[in-house]
């Protein structure tokens, strides 16, 4: 068995975020690119941006709605923002959406990390039937012990009630968890929380949210096993 890294020490479980983390949110514009053409990039951008953002807004607003409807509307937006995109594209999108491609490093990470005995889940805004396709159409679903919907809090993360469904669930303490994340508004919300946070950077974005740091940040998921 590996040397377990520092950052693992009397942890008991690792929790992800499933969109940008486990799954490449722009795989389904790269899938279609041919024929987008060259508002590939920028649909992708905005697609994934929007989406986003009517969800910290529902949620502020004490509102919620499913994440896929929300997927949905936010691919209208991007469509209409690039109005050179094919609109007789938006069900095969739509459908490359559900079925996004893991980074290609997840599998065997999530593997290693059961045998260090850590129980490994996902906590994602995503709800029940979007994720339950996602996950296994990446071929993950052997390969984790939780797959967590904020559905049942009725409230996105960075909501307090929404990582609260990863300690119910798990029946471990909140110092027990190490959460990864890609996206560092989803870090500061589990640092704020108690988590033990850790920010996959595989972009090399800049640093945020001083106040709410990552206690490790990492290009690569693979990047936890060192």
């Amino acid at each position: 068995m590996m040397p377990t890294p520092d950052i693992l020490i009397g942890a008991r479980a690792v929790v992800f975020d499933a969109y940008g983390t486990l799954l490449d949110v722009h795989s389904a514009v790269q899938r279609h690119a041919g024929s987008i053409g060259p508002d590939a990039k920028p649909l992708s951008d905005t697609w994934r941006q929007k989406q986003l953002e009517y969800s910290w807004v529902l949620s502020l607003c004490g509102r919620y709605m499913t994440f896929w409807t929300l997927t949905e509307r936010a691919l209208d937006y991007a469509l209409a923002r690039h109005p050179n995109v094919d609109p007789s594209l938006r069900p095969a999108l739509l459908e490359a959406y559900r079925r996004l491609d893991a980074y290609p490093e997840v599998p065997a990470t999530l593997d290693v990390l059961r045998t260090q005995g850590l129980k490994t889940a996902i906590l994602s805004n995503g709800d029940t039937a979007m994720l339950d396709m996602a996950v296994r159409s990446a071929a993950l679903h052997d390969h984790l012990d939780a797959v967590l919907s904020v559905d049942p809090a009725g409230v996105f993360k960075t909501s307090p009630r929404a990582y609260d469904l990863a300690l119910e669930r798990l029946g471990v303490d909140i110092r027990e968890i190490v959460f990864v994340s890609s996206n560092r508004w989803d870090v500061a919300g589990a640092a704020a929380y108690g988590f033990t946070p850790v920010w996959v950077n595989r972009t090399r974005q800049p640093e945020e949210y001083p106040d709410l740091a990552p206690v490790q940040v990492i290009d690569s998921l693979g990047a936890l096993l060192r």
